[in-house]
């Protein structure tokens, strides 16, 4: 019996992306201009008001950064993790043969970066950011593609998500093992046995969103006090979340339609202003050309259409997967550019990994902002030429 995909969640996900896009770029602009401002200063001391309440047992009291970097970024991971899920399901990571291509062009696009940058930091003092160009921005890339309209192939668009998709995973796996503080196994082992009865829920076919999310919120508690990256909760409560390849809405599929619009309109946004408040200093200029600068901005701009690339090629060469319809290799490389729109989620490893780091950190994010303004207008410019070339044969093949 044929089944019916319900895509609907994906599509108005693609969709928003533009728009979304649109919002980030201008919450990016703002919070440049409010950095280099007279109320800089006060902005910042703002994120740093503590929100919340504790007790002798209970600490549930951050500063208003920590909540949209460990809270609301929770809710982005859950949407992502929403997303991976689907795809295993029912979309374009659904079978080995499909779900080969993205992953070996993720697989690329995360090692080709981290070297580059290895290579340049190793045995310094910025050694611990290597995993900053090894992040794509799911939002930006898709917004990027979704401008482009019937300009590429549509099944290059859908490459892309899942090649995003499989980079984040990848993405919060790094920060799972490699950006964690000291860990407390007890509350590591609290968080997995609410994990292990959402399993079991959901293997009872309890269909209710309440009967995961709450007892998400729990997982997010433990995990962020066991020393693991708090996002990871996302992440866990949305695999266990219940959905289903047929026409009929899933719980799942209802989740990620009712986070589709806070997340890219409200959440990545709100990211994006908090984090990219950077006062330009005159040695800052100099920070783009410097090992951290350079490892950053070759790893987004180089290193991931060139890692994309050559694994894509390699799994199709030796037949494990083909290339998506109507693409050639040039849009392969096209994709792999915008890749290197680390962004919102380099941002999020540089935090982590330059934490107490002042004048590191605003380097850092200098040269992602840069990386990744360079990687999306390259991807643009080059996924237009390859169309502009093919509209041109068409036309001289039919004089």
């Amino acid at each position: 019996m044929e089944q019916f995909i319900n895509l609907k969640p994906f599509k108005e996900f693609v969709k928003s992306g533009s728009f979304g896009g649109v919002i980030l770029i201008v919450c990016v602009i703002v919070s440049l201009i409010i950095a280099n401002s007279a109320t800089g200063p006060g902005f910042e001391q703002l994120l740093t008001t503590e929100l919340g309440f504790e007790t002798a047992r209970i600490h549930l009291k951050y500063s208003i950064l920590l909540w949209i970097n460990d809270g609301l970024m929770a809710i982005f991971f859950l949407m992502v993790g929403l997303e991976i899920k689907r795809e295993l399901i029912e979309g374009e990571l659904s079978s080995l043969k499909m779900a080969a291509l993205p992953v070996f062009a993720a697989l690329g696009g995360v090692i080709a970066p981290a070297t580059i940058y290895f290579l340049l930091n190793k045995n310094t003092e910025t050694a611990a950011g290597w995993g900053i160009p090894m992040a794509t921005d799911i939002a930006f890339a898709i917004a990027v593609i979704t401008m482009l309209g019937n300009k590429v192939p549509p099944s290059l668009k859908i490459f892309l998500a899942a090649l995003a998709i499989v980079d984040d995973l990848m993405a919060i796996l790094v920060i799972a093992v490699f950006y964690s503080s000291d860990l407390h196994y007890t509350f590591l082992l609290y968080a997995a046995g609410i994990f292990a009865v959402l399993l079991v829920i959901n293997k009872l076919g309890v269909k209710s969103l309440a009967a995961y999310l709450v007892p998400g919120i729990f997982i997010w508690y433990f995990i962020h006090h066991s020393g693991v990256h708090a996002t990871i909760a996302g992440v866990l409560t949305a695999f266990a979340i219940p959905t289903n390849p047929v026409s009929e809405e899933s719980p799942l599929e209802k989740l990620e339609h009712m986070l589709v619009n806070p997340v890219n309109f409200f959440i990545m946004p709100l990211f994006a202003l908090v984090n990219t408040n950077i006062r330009f200093e005159q040695e800052m200029l100099a920070g783009l050309t410097n090992t951290l600068g350079l490892g950053i901005i070759l790893g987004l701009v180089v290193g991931k259409p060139l890692g994309i690339a050559l694994l894509s090629w390699i799994s199709v060469k030796t037949g494990i997967s083909t290339r998506p319809k109507g693409a050639e290799w040039a849009h392969i490389i096209g994709v792999g550019m915008l890749g290197g729109i680390g962004f919102t989620m380099s941002v999020f490893i540089a935090l982590l990994s330059f934490s107490g780091k002042h004048l590191i950190l605003s380097e850092a994010k200098f040269s992602i902002l840069t990386g990744s303004i360079l990687s999306g207008l390259l991807g643009y410019i080059t996924l237009t030429m390859i169309s502009k070339r093919n509209s041109e044969n068409r036309i001289r093949s039919n004089n």
